[in-house]
């Protein structure tokens, strides 16, 4: 009975309450204190990854290369003068005097051909000649007795001027077989194959005895001279650096056979005209070849120092977005969001390329921007810029990459 009491006195409840309402205040703040800590790593974790969205850029600024573009195309060696030898005259090959690699002098005989026909015909015409100048004497005589009796009346009028024209005529005829005589004393020259100018043999064509037709540039040569002190280059150039050749323009030559040898060229001439075949604009040039170190019709190599445009800024190709918008160049704005920019290619350089439009010396650049870089998106530059640093010098490097036609 006295437990029972016991029990149910009011100060045992209220403590049993006391205590269940504490267990339920700790039970609370646990469960509050953990959705507090899971709200904070929640917003930690959702600032961390809007954080590594954004992506990080490397940057470098654009510049203008060298003053001058390397630029490399093939090229042909002609002689400066180049002169085949034909005959003029019929007959055979006496002798001759020069072969290929024989170094000649202005006149200098080369060959004679025999001409035995052309010998006769001097003749038969050396004989008219002076038959016409006996006969030019008989009518000067005549003329001149009648004229002297036409003074005494003796003869007519008529008969005096017959005599007077006879003998014009008679002048004429001798003059005629004077030009004759002469046309055949200059054929019988070209007897004698000289040299026209200071130059090589190039070709020797002919031997003793050979049969030889005159010809006038048909039929084949004789001989070949050339001068070689100074050579012909020709070059064809892409039309895209047509505009920027002009006389005056120097190159250096480069030849397989003399490695670590180069030969100053000087640009004389283009023929004004671009190829359809080829849309190249053909390029002659000039070199001093005195030392005899190059060869005619070889194969060389021209190097060209090409003035650039210097409106160009020049970036890595890497820096290229190729979207259906066209060519564009991602930049950072100063509110370090991306900014796309349409672009226009001057010159592809290979691993560099020249920007005509669209950038300014000042912008920045992002080399290798991500595909998914949208117009506005932020970015972050990064630490150190050492990817920017590496871009800057390839671009230092544009004017030492030469570009080949």
């Amino acid at each position: 009975m006295s437990n029972e009491v016991e029990i149910k006195s009011p100060a045992r409840v209220r403590g049993l309450r006391l205590i269940g309402s504490v267990v339920v205040l700790i039970a609370v703040g646990i469960v509050a204190s953990g959705i507090v800590s899971r709200a904070h790593a929640r917003q930690a974790l959702t600032t961390w990854t809007n954080a590594q969205a954004v992506p990080t850029v490397v940057t470098f600024t654009p510049r203008h290369i060298d003053a001058t573009q390397p630029l490399i195309l093939p090229g042909t060696l002609a002689a400066q003068v180049n002169a085949p030898i034909y005959a003029r005259v019929s007959g055979y090959l006496h002798a001759w005097y020069a072969d290929i690699g024989t170094h000649v002098k202005a006149g200098q005989l080369l060959g004679v051909i025999d001409t035995p026909d052309l010998d006769q015909q001097l003749q038969q015409a050396q004989a008219d000649l002076q038959n016409s100048i006996a006969n030019e004497k008989l009518a000067a005589t005549t003329a001149r007795r009648w004229t002297e009796m036409l003074s005494q009346n003796s003869v007519s009028q008529q008969e005096s001027d017959e005599k007077t024209s006879d003998l014009i005529a008679k002048q004429a005829t001798v003059q005629a077989n004077q030009a004759n005589v002469r046309r055949l004393l200059a054929l019988e020259s070209f007897k004698r194959l000289t040299a026209p100018f200071d130059g090589v043999v190039t070709a020797r064509k002919t031997d003793v005895g050979a049969l030889i037709d005159a010809g006038s540039g048909t039929g084949p040569e004789l001989f070949a001279v050339s001068d070689v002190r100074k050579l012909r280059v020709y070059v064809s150039v892409p039309q895209i650096d047509a505009a920027v050749i002009k006389p005056g323009l120097t190159a250096t030559l480069t030849v397989p056979e003399r490695p670590g040898m180069k030969f100053t060229a000087q640009m004389v001439d283009t023929d004004s005209a671009i190829a359809p075949a080829s849309g190249t604009l053909l390029v002659q040039l000039t070199v001093d070849n005195s030392a005899g170190l190059l060869f005619t019709g070889e194969y060389t190599r021209v190097h060209f120092a090409l003035p650039d445009d210097s409106q160009a800024l020049t970036i890595p190709a890497s820096a290229l977005i190729f979207r259906r918008d066209g060519l564009q160049v991602a930049v950072v704005g100063k509110d370090n969001r991306a900014q796309l920019r349409t672009v226009t290619v001057a010159t592809d350089l290979g691993s560099q390329v020249e920007i005509a439009s669209g950038l300014q010396p000042d912008d920045r650049v992002i080399d290798s921007p991500p595909d998914s870089l949208a117009q506005g998106d932020p970015v972050r530059i990064a630490t150190g810029q050492a990817g920017g640093n590496a871009a800057a010098a390839a671009i230092a490097q544009t004017a030492s990459e030469p570009a080949h036609g």
